[in-house]
């Protein structure tokens, strides 16, 4: 017998079909590894980036060094979000989450919300208060519009 019979009577299809899944599989593994490699690297070399492994009391050097940002330019847009961003505000307490405030946003069809909030936090208008909570700064929301 030989040929495809040969083929058929031994189950050369399914031995094939097994061996290309093999080698395909093989070759996603190696690509993911090699796309993620830097990750690993970067963490042997300097461990103390990462969150998990520094003391909590400890800033990390590369923040120390940092210059402080300028407050952005707003545009007219960003303005006009940022008056809806203060009406959404109001109706929370005086301390509140960002994520309530964002999903007020998003239901609301504030136009790109997560960024004017990013920008809203950048130019001190949404100001943290080291507990968890964030408040609105009217000072600064006056100084940008005006």
């Amino acid at each position: 017998m030989y040929g495809l019979e040969a083929i058929q009577a031994h189950n050369g299809w399914a031995v094939a079909v097994v061996g290309i899944t093999i080698v395909f599989t093989g070759l996603v593994v190696l690509s993911l590894i090699i796309s993620q490699l830097h990750k690993v690297l970067d963490f042997i070399s300097n461990p103390n980036k990462f969150e998990v492994f520094r003391p909590a009391n400890v800033e990390p050097a590369d923040k120390k060094d940092e210059p402080v940002e300028e407050v952005p330019s707003f545009t007219g847009a960003q303005m006009e979000t940022a008056r809806q961003y203060r009406m959404l505000a109001r109706t929370l307490e005086d301390e509140f989450l960002l994520p309530k405030l964002l999903n007020l946003a998003v239901i609301s069809g504030v136009d790109k919300p997560h960024a004017n909030l990013g920008l809203l936090v950048r130019a001190g208008v949404i100001t943290p208060d080291g507990q968890g909570f964030f408040q609105w700064n009217q000072d600064a929301f006056d100084r940008i519009i005006s």
